[in-house]
């Protein structure tokens, strides 16, 4: 049986939950806006009135006042739309128990067996007469016969439509689409795939072996298996937690860090929420990753492998400072740094070591456990590291509860 996946993508998520908290905006371009005080002033979301006139997610906001100097800025409400995000999907849920969430605003759901509802199509368009009827916002839905034509439907007209991606047809739909539109398509490889002279999704079906390996490596190959409707992967059933493949966060500064105490204070904030979410989920890491971006906007990451797994903030930062020591050889202040750890492995009872290294790694798990506890009880800041507070503006946020909210990976 022909699989039936659809992709139903929120339009304006975050512009339209907005609005319908606050009428007087409808008929405005309005974009979700994050706080300059903080540095984090630039466009989280638009509506469609406001893209019209060129703003862009990622603009900071002087940029999108001059592209529309009417545009209004409101700050985010994550409450408002995990709210939202949910009823979304117990709406997709009484079509099939296979919804898998992409991000918030959009979603899978593989209606191979709900033929007693209607067809894929007609399921589609009843979704997008409900979630405008239930919910007050639209919806675009890509229907296809896998999970990569179905996103890449949903994102070909909008607002409210439907999308219909065959085996017959995709060659003749899809392949004329500049290759940036496949899912997994970043800048980054639409700059390296346009330089040989690949711009459409059908350039890049058509590519040869020994040039994707030599120029992509393995997700080179995954790319043409995409482009050439050969996706497999399956719609998880609703409810089934992802895979975790690594645990991080972010931050950009509220000023320049010029100095190695500053970065220090802000990656030991940063190596505390990762590992104090690690625990959470008993994790130890075997490798750390940092993401460095300066004044001038130049971002980079760099990873080491650890002598041994760990669970704990001192030995994730250890590692972090040192990748930042080695490699950020221009001087150049920073603007945000980021802490990740991977190669994660279920933590299991371990016997007490006799050997030093180990056995301070145990004790420093077994302190930092109890700082947890009384976090959790009294609140992140009830509890810090004196060094913090050698410059509280630095140490000032709370990572591990104010975490972006990130899109769910697709692999």
């Amino acid at each position: 049986m022909e699989r039936v996946i659809l992709h139903a993508d929120c339009n304006n998520f975050y512009a339209s939950v907005e609005c319908l908290y606050n009428p007087s905006l409808q008929g405005k371009p309005v974009a979700v806006a994050g706080d300059p005080e903080q540095r984090h002033g630039i466009v989280l979301a638009k509506n469609y009135l406001a893209k019209a006139r060129g703003v862009q997610t990622g603009n900071p906001l002087w940029m999108a006042k001059q592209l529309c100097p009417d545009i209004i800025f409101v700050p985010p409400h994550y409450d408002k739309y995990l709210r939202f995000s949910k009823i979304a999907r117990e709406i997709y849920s009484e079509y099939t128990d296979q919804v898998e969430p992409f991000g918030l605003d959009e979603a899978w759901l593989d209606v191979t067996g709900s033929g007693i509802m209607g067809t894929g199509k007609q399921i589609a368009d009843e979704l997008r007469k409900r979630i405008k009827r239930e919910l007050g916002i639209t919806i675009s839905v890509g229907v296809s016969f896998n999970k990569v034509f179905a996103k890449l439907g949903s994102d070909m007209k909008k607002p409210d439509a439907t999308t219909i991606i065959t085996r017959e047809n995709f060659r003749e739909k899809v392949w004329p689409l500049p290759v940036s539109d496949l899912l997994y398509v970043g800048t980054a490889t639409t700059r390296k795939l346009n330089d040989f002279a690949i711009r459409t999704i059908g350039q890049l079906a058509a590519a040869p072996d020994d040039w994707l390996k030599h120029k992509l490596g393995k997700i080179g190959f995954m790319l043409r298996t995409f482009a050439r409707g050969k996706d497999t992967s399956p719609v998880s059933v609703m409810g089934t937690p992802p895979k975790i493949k690594s645990i991080g966060n972010s931050t950009t500064a509220p000023r320049d860090l010029v100095t190695d105490e500053e970065v220090k204070i802000t990656m030991l904030v940063l190596a505390e929420s990762v590992a104090e979410r690690m625990r959470g989920f008993l994790f130890r890491a075997g490798t750390v990753e940092i993401s460095l971006r300066d004044n001038d906007l130049f971002s980079y990451t760099r990873q080491k492998k650890l002598p041994y797994p760990t669970g704990n903030a001192e030995d994730i930062f250890k590692a972090a400072f040192e990748l930042y020591k080695v490699n950020h050889i221009s001087g150049k202040p920073l603007r945000s740094i980021g802490v990740r750890t991977c190669d994660l492995s279920i933590e299991k009872e371990v016997q007490l070591s006799l050997f030093p290294n180990i056995a301070h790694t145990q004790k420093i798990d077994r302190l930092e456990t109890a700082v947890d506890s009384i976090r959790s009880r009294f609140g992140h800041f009830s509890i810090q590291r004196a060094v913090m507070l050698t410059d509280e503006k630095l140490s000032s946020f709370d990572p591990a509860a104010e975490h972006t909210i990130h899109p769910i990976s697709f692999l």
